[in-house]
């Protein structure tokens, strides 16, 4: 059954500058979201200290920046964000809509564990 999305920024659904990201399972050491990113946008160039992240693209092409390295994940691959990592991901596309999911395992992941480096949406840490 799929989840109806409200747009109201409720605990599991979050609308952002990019796109947008749903919650679809959380517990004490894991976090579970559906992320989509918007034609030509991208995410912040970030680290975080408490959690690690799985991302695996079920549609479109995921542009990677992973510790200054460019990395293309297409649909049906993943990539592992290890603890302290500096990552970013990005929708190159100018048509079609990204989306993965994001795994996060750790033992904090709130948003005061996000140290950005660069933003397009002037967000900083």
């Amino acid at each position: 059954m799929e989840k109806i999305k409200t747009g109201d920024n409720s605990p599991t659904f979050d609308q952002r500058p990019w796109g947008n990201f749903t919650v679809l399972d959380e517990g004490d050491e894991f976090k579970v979201k559906r992320i989509e990113v918007l034609p030509n946008k991208r995410l912040s160039y970030q680290k975080h200290a408490r959690r690690t992240e799985h991302w695996f693209v079920v549609r479109g092409i995921a542009k990677v920046t992973l510790n200054d390295r460019e990395i293309l994940v297409k649909t049906g691959e993943a990539i592992d964000i290890q603890l302290g990592d500096k990552h970013r991901v990005e929708n190159p596309d100018s048509k079609e809509l990204l989306i993965f999911i994001e795994t996060q395992t750790g033992d904090y992941f709130g948003e005061d564990d996000i140290v950005r480096f660069e933003d397009d949406f002037g967000r900083n840490s």
